[in-house]
Order: structure tokens, then C-alpha cells, then sequence
């Protein structure tokens, strides 16, 4: 199944996407709230409320897929070939950081450079998965029941900020900033192996299979449950491939009239459009 949420009129709703059509979930406020129900899979495939054409839909009125979630977790340094280039060694275990749920915006929304940080801001497309299931130091097979789905994130990053300390949360968690969705996908419609990509005005910047991760998204969830317990609609960022401006020679970043576009093979693709504060 794909899922979404819709903004409506003051507030939002959970949606299935059939091919060119989107039907409500009657009740559900957003993909979030469905996932907290045991039962989400059989109430989501019952849904036949009304219906949307898909193509009639406003990119406004896309949300955030999980608009609200109660962790999102991020996973640095997870990609070979990002490792390789900043100059690092594979490491032994996850690094993890945290984002809020106020850095998130939809999948179409512009993404506002904010004044105070707005000249090293740079790109980072990644998959994203999602809890379906409460879990607390499980090993991965359990982990890997516990994961309802997939989607696309950006962890949009202010590089003057992550790097004024060795901790990098500061620029990572930067409000409304980090573009999220358009789709979950399930467990059981996707499978590791299409391609990540990212571009900045149509150039490709980043593209790399997920397979490539180090860490895959088992082994991320049973990491991270054995510190603290997961719960439906938890996200995980699983990481960034190699292509990042701050990387680059001579260092690129984003700017007010880019468009930065970051999809994944079998899910679909965020399309932000970058604007000054």
C-alpha cells in the first residue's frame, strides 16, 4: 500500500493512494495517527471514503507523511561512499542524532533559508523508515517486523551551525526545513536496491542504490530500540550517500531559486523549491 496525508481545510487526513486515485481514511487525521492502531493495515485497506483524483491534488495540500512524529532519529556517516569522502572510516556502530518534528515540511513545500544561517546550507537526500509497532530491545528479525514502511526525507543541514561544536544537532533540526514524503510505501510493497537520488536544478548531486547502506534499516531499528523504546510513526533517517556541496571543491550550497529534488526508486520524489527568509 502508499499512503499519504492531505492538508484539508484546518486540518489534515490519512489517505490510500490506488494509482491515480487517493481515498480517504475516514476518522484518521494523518498516517501517524493510522499507525498508532494495531490494526492499521486491515482499517487501511478497508478505507473507501472519498475520493481524489491524485493529478487534482495541489502541491500545497501534500503533508508531511508522518506530520508529526514522536522521534525522528537520524543516522550519520551510513553510505560508503559519503564516509569515503569526508575523510572517515566505516564505523562499527550507528551514529545517531535527533531532529524535531518542527523541521519537517510537505513534499512540495518551498524550504526557507532561514536568515541567521542561510549561506552553507546544504542538501542531504535520504530514505526514511518508519515504525508500525512498538518495540524495545528486539534483535532484527523482530526489528524487521516492526517497520510499517519507507519514505524520502532531505536532513537539510546548516553547516555554519553543525559544525560551531562536535555536536552536529544544532544545524540539523533548523524549523521547517527538512521535506518529507510524499508517500509511505509498506514493508511489503518495497524492497532495498532502487536508487536515491538527489539534484539541484536538475543536476544529479547525489545517487547511489540503498542497498549501499552500512547500517541496513533492520539493524538501525534493533540498534536504536536497545536504547530506547520505538513507537508507531517513530522515523529513522537512515543517511546521506556521497555528493553533499560541503564535500565538494569548490563547496556548493543551496540558494534562493534553487529546486532541490530528492527521490527513491519505488516510493517517489520531494520537489522544494528554495526561497530567502
Amino acid at each position: 500500500m502508499r499512503l499519504a496525508t492531505l492538508r484539508t481545510a484546518g486540518a489534515t487526513v490519512a489517505v490510500r493512494i490506488d494509482g491515480d486515485t487517493a481515498v480517504t481514511i475516514p476518522g484518521v487525521a494523518d498516517v501517524g495517527a493510522l499507525l498508532a492502531d494495531p490494526a492499521w493495515r486491515a482499517v487501511a485497506a478497508a478505507a473507501d471514503g472519498p475520493r481524489r483524483e491524485v493529478a487534482g491534488i495541489a502541491d500545497r495540500d501534500w503533508a508531511p507523511v508522518i506530520p508529526a512524529p514522536g522521534k525522528i532519529v537520524c543516522v550519520g556517516l551510513n553510505y560508503r561512499t559519503h564516509i569515503l569522502e569526508m575523510g572517515r572510516e566505516l564505523p562499527e556502530h550507528p551514529t545517531l542524532f535527533a531532529k524535531y518534528p518542527e523541521a519537517l515540511i510537505g513534499p512540495y513545500d518551498d524550504i526557507v533559508l532561514p536568515a541567521v544561517a542561510a549561506d552553507a546550507v546544504d542538501w542531504e537526500a535520504e530514505l526514511a523508515v518508519v515504525i508500525g509497532a512498538t518495540v524495545r530491545r528486539v534483535d532484527e528479525d523482530a526489528a524487521s517486523a516492526a517497520i510499517a514502511g519507507y519514505s524520502v526525507i532531505n536532513d537539510v543541514t546548516m553547516r555554519d551551525y553543525q559544525y560551531r561544536s562536535p555536536e552536529w544537532f544544532q544545524g540539523k533540526t533548523f524549523e521547517g526545513t527538512a521535506p518529507f514524503g510524499p508517500v509511505l510505501v509498506t514493508d511489503d510493497d518495497f524492497a532495498l536496491g532502487g536508487v536515491l537520488r538527489g539534484t539541484v536544478d536538475g543536476e544529479t548531486v547525489q545517487e547511489t542504490p540503498t542497498d549501499d547502506l552500512v547500517f541496513g534499516p533492520a539493524a538501525l531499528v534493533s540498534y536504536i530500540s536497545q536504547i530506547f523504546t520505538l513507537r508507531p510513526g517513530d522515523v529513522i533517517a537512515t543517511g546521506t550517500p556521497g555528493g553533499v556541496g560541503h564535500a565538494r571543491t569548490p563547496r556548493r550550497y543551496l540558494a534562493p531559486g534553487d529546486v532541490l529534488a530528492t527521490s527513491v526508486e519505488g516510493i517517489g520524489e520531494l520537489r522544494n523549491r528554495i526561497v530567502a527568509e
